[in-house]
């Protein structure tokens, strides 16, 4: 059924709509899961905490060592969960630290704790959806992004790390980074980036954000408006530079008379939001600026919906048996 648009003669107030919904969502505040994945060693906890500004993760190489002097190692999936605040907006944080990959002698099958741990989480608010005496609003623990790190080793991806990404990008958004980048020339950087990008292509993993993908706009074959073609050329451009180059930091250094999270090293100082020295900045834009609720929608409109589908139709098939 056809619907005209029609002309007001008077104001109504119905714009106010906008306003209406932001007091109600900043007085309840929002949730971002966040789950890193990659090899141990490469410094995942502290870009979670270089992201955010915020010491948020304890960084593995500070846990205690074993009675025969060798580092414990991370054995378990740990979630941990802050409220962080940045102007008047509350943001519940969780992020979730993933055992290092490859580090066992046998590594068949790696990532399936991973995986499982993410269809955990999808299971569990099917559940809560489901309950007849449901609650108002569903605690979200669903994971929304997985930053994958990549060691800078400058040559290629391994097949472990190919077969434990693709296994992640079919049921979560995966981003992939390349981790410490600082141990790389500019050279060495760019041609490792654009070694892991025709990787990825060939392998055909899916890596966030998705070419067809576009939650906010509806492919009815109507030419695309400004802001749709802004959005459009912006997911390109962040296509365009993944995998991120990247360095954390937690420390500040002083350069030219200013505090700046870097690093310092015999060469000079690695300044981590200096975007000539490395894609940080371009990763926390993308990661917190402009994407973070398009994680959110297509954890929920794609990945979640996926499973919930593949659920009810297994539920459907046993109740018709």
């Amino acid at each position: 059924m056809a619907t005209d648009k029609k002309t007001l003669t008077g104001y109504v107030g119905f714009d106010s709509i906008t306003s209406q919904i932001e007091k109600k969502l900043l007085k309840r505040g929002f949730a971002f899961n966040l789950m890193a994945v990659g090899r141990s060693g490469l410094g995942k906890s502290t870009l979670v905490n270089t992201i955010f500004a915020s010491h948020l993760v304890d960084s593995k190489g500070l846990l205690k060592i074993s009675e025969n002097g060798q580092p414990i190692q991370t054995t378990e999936i740990q979630s941990i969960s802050h409220i962080i605040e940045e102007n008047g907006v509350r943001l519940k944080l969780t992020i979730t630290d993933t055992p290092g990959y490859g580090d066992q002698v046998n590594n068949d099958n790696c990532w399936e704790p991973v995986v499982k741990y993410i269809k955990d989480q999808y299971s569990s608010y099917l559940r809560k959806e489901l309950t007849p005496t449901r609650d108002r609003r569903i605690t979200d623990s669903r994971v929304h992004a997985v930053l994958f790190f990549i060691a800078p080793t400058g040559h290629a991806l391994t097949p472990l790390d190919i077969a434990v990404m693709r296994r992640i990008s079919e049921v979560a958004n995966v981003i992939p980074v390349i981790a410490k980048s600082d141990s790389l020339t500019l050279e060495e950087r760019a041609s490792f980036k654009k070694r892991i990008k025709d990787e990825i292509e060939f392998h055909g993993i899916r890596t966030f954000p998705y070419a067809d993908v576009f939650v906010d706009t509806e492919d009815d074959g109507q030419p695309l408006n400004d802001d749709e073609r802004a959005e459009r050329q912006l997911i390109n451009a962040v296509r365009d530079v993944i995998p991120f180059a990247v360095v954390g930091s937690e420390r500040n250094v002083v350069v030219d008379g200013k505090a700046v999270r870097g690093r310092r090293t015999r060469w000079g100082v690695i300044n981590v939001e200096n975007e000539d020295h490395c894609e940080f900045v371009a990763l926390r834009n993308f990661l917190t600026r402009t994407h973070m609720q398009d994680l959110i929608d297509v954890t929920a409109m794609v990945h979640y919906e996926g499973y919930r589908t593949k659920q009810l139709m297994a539920l459907k098939g046993q109740s018709n048996n």
